[in-house]
């Protein structure tokens, strides 16, 4: 006598439990950021092989990231070192949100990512003072070959720059700067990105749309981006900045 066994068709292709425990936003997530990893230690290393041709002239972060707001002395590296405690610290409170949501604490989510958002446009804030005092430069300048487009000229002229562009720099040699705005500009714009998405999903804690849902997921997995830039800068500010 044959055996039939019935099969649920929809059962056997649902693919049952995750191995790993994790949900597909969780693993997607994960994804993204290794896939996003890779950019940033291409970028990285590419930085590392420029400076190593240019050793001898390559300018010293201490000597050209010197401002500090309100204060006239020049201070090596402070107000970097500042951004970065304050980008630590909104990890630190994201870790918080995070735990918070893990016991349903709604206002505990909500005190915890307000600081991390807080935190993240402070950052952000302070990167664009940063970026504009590098552009325009000091009042002193510096004496440097430019290129002259005109047809009478065309070639190599020496001109006193003030501040750095993508062609020229007050500092030393152009890569420099092509390099501190490409690699601090793109990590700035996952920062502000993270703030952004970070405020969107405060706005849903506040509306309480995860207390009915039942979790609070959408605030770890965000919590992941944000520990990702944190990360990140860490690296940007050993290798560009301290090295």
């Amino acid at each position: 006598m044959a055996h039939s066994v019935e099969i649920d068709s929809k059962a056997a292709w649902d693919g049952g439990r995750s191995p790993f425990n994790l949900s597909y936003g969780k693993i997607f997530m994960w994804f993204f950021l290794v896939s996003d990893a890779l950019t940033f230690g291409g970028l990285l290393i590419s930085y590392g092989f420029i400076r190593h041709k240019y050793a001898d002239i390559w300018p010293k972060a201490e000597h050209v990231f010197t401002h500090f707001p309100f204060v006239e002395a020049h201070i090596p590296l402070a107000y970097v070192g500042l951004m970065t405690f304050i980008l630590i610290m909104s990890s630190v409170t994201m870790v918080l949100a995070v735990e918070a949501g893990h016991r349903m604490d709604r206002k505990g989510v909500i005190t915890w990512m307000f600081w991390t958002i807080v935190g993240g446009a402070a950052f952000v804030g302070s990167q664009a003072w940063e970026w504009y005092h590098f552009i325009i430069g000091t009042d002193t300048g510096a004496l440097r070959s430019v290129f002259n487009t005109d047809p009478a000229v065309y070639s190599y002229v020496k001109e006193t720059v003030h501040g750095a562009n993508m062609t020229v720099n007050e500092y030393g040699v152009p890569q420099f700067a092509n390099y501190f705005f490409f690699i601090t500009g793109f990590h700035g714009t996952h920062v502000f990105s993270g703030v952004v998405l970070n405020f969107i999903i405060f706005l849903n804690v506040i509306k309480g749309t995860y207390e009915r849902r039942g979790h609070y997921e959408m605030v770890e997995k965000v919590g992941l981006y944000w520990h990702f830039v944190d990360l990140v800068w860490v690296f940007v500010f050993t290798f560009f900045y301290l090295l």
